[in-house]
């Protein structure tokens, strides 16, 4: 049986009873978590919660205490609920695994058990999913990021105007755990009134125009000067680093490279160019870009002012700064990141 999305789970919770079992693995640990909300939600009042929610560690588990913990039965309930986090860590063939794929044979009905699976492996571990309702929770869409910060908004009293979520989104990206940390913040400060872009200034320290994307569309957009200009207050940025800037230019260069391959594929026009390069990054979902469709036209519109042979020499030159980053305990990341945008700038005067 193919697993479920992050969705289906939702959709099935509101229609029917929850099955025995559910296996949740994938990538995004801040939507596992909002699935164990939902099944507890579903399954256990919050006022009894002390009695019949427990959650372990499954490494920690011996067959003894695995088989107590899901057959002791509920207190003044019809079901209990157990959540087993890590479930990786048993081992193929020990005591405890066994135990607990004996347990998965023949449920307790008056338990439900939520298997997760820890870290970022997409793929499910076959025995367990063969016996679980098994839920893969992929990446959210980038285009659906906005639309969850206003779910992750609600609870804590926080609305944002659109352009603190854009700002928000730029500063931060699309780690929902890290959006749902600037989240708390925001709501502290901006507790009873609309948080504005000024709010995420305060919150996040970044200003509107000295993103990271800001600084990749000027390099990009052969904008030696504007791009110059933003190496210094982006590096300034909490969690950023010269490796981290070369990784986002060095993926805009291989899209913009795509998109001028489009192009130049039989006088493509523009519009034919953009759909391809969409269908492309559809097909590779790669973490971190914005929404697929805005990321393909940004692409198609960069690629008008590289020739391929450009493309070829800023991407060599992106490599060489990323194995400088890399190559030493000691470096000049602001100096290896400023000399890489403006070398992108030199293969246009050349062709000039």
């Amino acid at each position: 049986m193919a697993a479920l999305t992050f969705d289906a789970l939702l959709r099935g919770l509101k229609q029917g009873a929850p099955q025995p079992v559910y296996y949740l693995h994938g990538e995004e640990d801040m939507l596992k978590e909002e699935a164990i909300r939902a099944l507890l939600d579903r399954v256990v009042e919050p006022a009894m919660r002390d009695f019949n929610v427990d959650v372990r560690a499954a490494g920690e588990l011996d067959p003894a205490g695995l088989h107590a913990l899901v057959n002791t039965p509920p207190m003044l309930a019809a079901r209990r609920a157990v959540v087993l986090r890590g479930v990786e860590q048993l081992r193929k063939k020990s005591p405890a695994r066994e135990e607990l794929l004996h347990y998965l044979a023949n449920p307790n009905p008056s338990t439900l058990l939520v298997l997760v699976q820890s870290g970022p492996a997409p793929e499910p571990e076959a025995d367990l999913a063969a016996h679980a309702t098994a839920v893969a929770v992929g990446r959210l869409a980038p285009e659906r990021v906005p639309a969850w910060i206003a779910h992750r908004a609600g609870p804590l009293g926080l609305t944002l105007a659109p352009d603190a979520v854009e700002l928000l989104i730029a500063a931060v990206g699309n780690d929902l755990g890290a959006l749902a940390q600037e989240l708390e913040k925001l709501g502290a400060l901006a507790a009873g009134r609309t948080a504005t872009a000024d709010d995420v200034t305060a919150v996040v320290g970044v200003r509107r125009g000295e993103t990271l994307d800001d600084l990749v569309a000027a390099a990009l957009e052969r904008r030696p000067a504007a791009a110059a200009r933003l190496v210094g207050p982006v590096l300034e940025m909490a969690g950023m680093s010269g490796v981290r800037i070369v990784s986002a230019l060095g993926t805009a260069l291989v899209g913009t490279a795509l998109a001028r391959a489009e192009l130049d594929r039989g006088g493509s026009p523009p519009r034919l160019a953009e759909d391809a390069v969409f269908r492309h990054v559809l097909a590779a979902r790669p973490f971190g870009l914005g929404s697929y469709k805005a990321v393909a036209a940004r692409w198609v519109g960069w690629a008008g002012a590289w020739q391929a042979a450009e493309l070829a020499r800023a991407l060599r030159a992106a490599l060489a700064a990323d194995r400088a980053l890399k190559g030493t305990t000691v470096t000049d990341d602001r100096g290896i990141v400023l000399q890489l945008v403006l070398e992108f700038a030199a293969p246009r005067r050349e062709a000039a």
